[in-house]
């Protein structure tokens, strides 16, 4: 009967839309003027990020500048393509809880330029708290606290609190044993269902790619079942493969898995293959398109959901969803996004993202697609020849660009750090700046990789980058200013041991020393590099590559088979 009723509100809510859609989409016609894209390139939004916990609840706030630059989109590196976005104002603390309280933020007049969100899961340990780590500054019970002062544990313990969310998610993880040549006789009563959705949650989506970016031909970067054109330079395996590309490249591998079966009745894992990145993504450059529309397709979507018995029966918590975009994209603040993973109905099911929203239990971080898709075990072991014998020319190396308007954000002065170095000696620090358009070439990216020692990964448009992969799987040794970035991304993909891999620098510390960044990497020793560098190309990166749909690999687990196997286990558990 509950079914029922929220089948006739969705239906009820999705008829609403439909009548509300023509007039959207004549708006939508807009997208393509001069005045539209003139109005964008003066839109600068800059990216920060902000941790709160406040009452019964702990948030997170981030803010996002939205680009289009096919690799700086995570870099965050060149402020010419912007999305007029409303600001929300939280300065009013009262204003704040209100709206914390009722989960719908309001707009607000804001000095700052920036779009601010909030997310919140109860969390009945931490009351009254709250972080703001922009300056090393924290409120806590409305009083301003410094680092070093004994209020720091409560933000600790929130820390904490992701730390033991994230263990929880690994202990759902399979022991791997080195082969992903699961035989199909080992699937008995663990197969993985494929939903036959109607093709416009996901083929007509990709068929728009030509209308999605006015300026550019998207669509070559969903050519080859979602790997792109390949790219020669590189050698085999190498794709032009575009960051948001993920939903296409997991739906191509998983209707060929070995476990896939075509009965719901012999099924354990349920896959929903709704490419809602780029449904979200059809929407950035249009004009007047309003929120109702944007969210058209994932009600339409859920509504759907609602008449298949698999659905019904476990209330969606056997059931997947493999997301191209940021979590943030879809828990919509102002008018960004759509506001698809705050649905009820999406609650209970498992979400893949590049990047995962990290106070929700359900939201797991998977790798970003890198420009590397093996077909065979002979393409792994040639790569990791290669990037492990690569001569390393720089000590250390950079790709992204600066915030013009933001002076102190960790970017510019990282920046500074290496103009200083690079003067002092050469070649001791490289930055390849975003905005000369060098980090469009993805030969020119994985080369400043293959040659330095050290990669230097702050925060993009949002805490994570697609560069932490690329650089890893070149065998470049990620330095990290903010935990968000990875360490509370991705549970089955990178150890927990973060020392292993990477290297993490305070950025509050670093700001107050005044030590330059380069000078401090200079202090790790030849022979911990050499450990972290062997480490990184012999263990982690065959699971941090998508191999193409047809591979042939069989001695090492890809992103996808590590994912998939853990889904499975995870759904044996319920």
């Amino acid at each position: 009967m509950a079914v029922s009723r929220r089948s006739s509100a969705i239906a009820k809510q999705s008829k609403k839309v439909d009548e509300r859609r023509k007039a959207g989409l004549y708006g939508a016609v807009l997208y393509g003027t001069p005045a539209a894209i003139l109005l964008t390139l003066f839109m600068l939004l800059w990216s920060s990020s902000t941790s709160i916990v406040s009452r019964r609840f702990i948030h997170v706030c981030v803010s996002s500048r939205k680009l289009t630059n096919l690799y700086c989109l995570s870099a965050g590196s060149r402020p010419d393509f912007e999305i007029p976005v409303q600001v929300v104002n939280h300065s009013r603390p009262e204003l704040a809880l209100r709206e914390l309280e009722t989960r719908e933020l309001r707009n607000s007049s804001s000095n700052n330029g920036y779009i601010n969100e909030i997310v919140e899961v109860p969390e009945p340990s931490m009351k009254n708290k709250e972080i703001n780590d922009d300056d090393g500054e924290h409120s806590v019970d409305g009083r301003r606290i410094t680092a070093g002062s004994g209020d720091e544990e409560e933000i600790m313990n929130a820390m904490k609190a992701i730390e033991e969310q994230l263990r929880r998610q690994r202990s759902w993880m399979k022991v791997s044993t080195g082969n992903n040549n699961v035989e199909a006789a080992e699937c008995g009563g663990r197969g993985i269902y494929v939903y036959e959705l109607p093709a416009k949650f996901n083929k007509e989506l990709v068929e728009q790619c030509g209308e999605m970016v006015p300026w550019m031909d998207f669509c070559k970067h969903f050519r080859n079942e979602g790997l792109g054109d390949p790219i020669p330079a590189l050698g085999k395996g190498w794709y032009n493969t575009h960051q948001y590309a993920l939903e296409p490249i997991f739906h191509s591998r998983i209707l060929k898995h070995p476990c896939r079966v075509y009965k719901q009745d012999e099924a354990k894992l349920f896959y929903v293959p709704y490419y809602g990145g780029m449904d979200i993504l059809r929407w950035h450059f249009k004009n007047n398109v309003t929120n109702s529309l944007k969210d058209s397709l994932g009600l339409e979507l859920i509504q759907w959901l609602s008449d298949q018995k698999p659905w019904i029966q476990n209330s969606g918590k056997d059931h997947v969803f493999v997301l191209g975009k940021i979590s943030w994209d879809f828990r919509r603040n102002a008018n960004w996004g759509t506001k698809f993973l705050e649905f009820d109905e999406l609650q209970n099911p498992i979400k893949l993202l590049i990047e995962r929203q990290p106070w929700h239990q359900n939201d797991v971080g998977i790798p970003h697609p890198t420009f590397f898709h093996p077909h065979k075990d002979d393409d792994v072991f040639a790569w990791q020849r290669k990037a492990h014998r690569s001569k390393r020319k720089h000590l250390v190396g950079f790709a992204g660009a600066a915030r013009p308007d933001s002076p102190e954000n960790i970017r510019s002065l990282l920046i500074n750090h290496c103009a200083a170095a690079a003067a002092a000696a050469e070649r001791l620090c490289r930055h390849m700046d975003c905005t000369s358009g060098d980090c469009d070439r993805p030969e020119a990216v994985i080369e400043l990789f293959l040659e330095s020692e050290f990669c230097l990964q702050p925060p993009g448009d949002s805490p994570t980058r697609k560069s932490v992969f690329d650089s890893l799987i070149s065998g470049c040794i990620p330095v990290f200013f903010d935990p968000f970035t990875a360490y509370y991304q991705y549970p089955w993909h990178l150890p927990e041991d973060y020392g292993k891999y990477s290297v993490m620098i305070d950025k509050k510390e670093l700001k107050r020393s005044g030590e330059n960044v380069v000078e401090k990497l200079k202090g790790i020793s030849l022979e911990k590099r050499e450990e972290m560098r062997r480490y990184i190309v012999y263990e982690l990166m065959p699971g941090l590559v998508y191999g193409d749909s047809n591979n042939l690999i069989r001695k090492f687990q890809d992103a996808y088979d590590i994912a998939i196997n853990n889904l499975l286990r995870r759904v044996s558990m319920l």
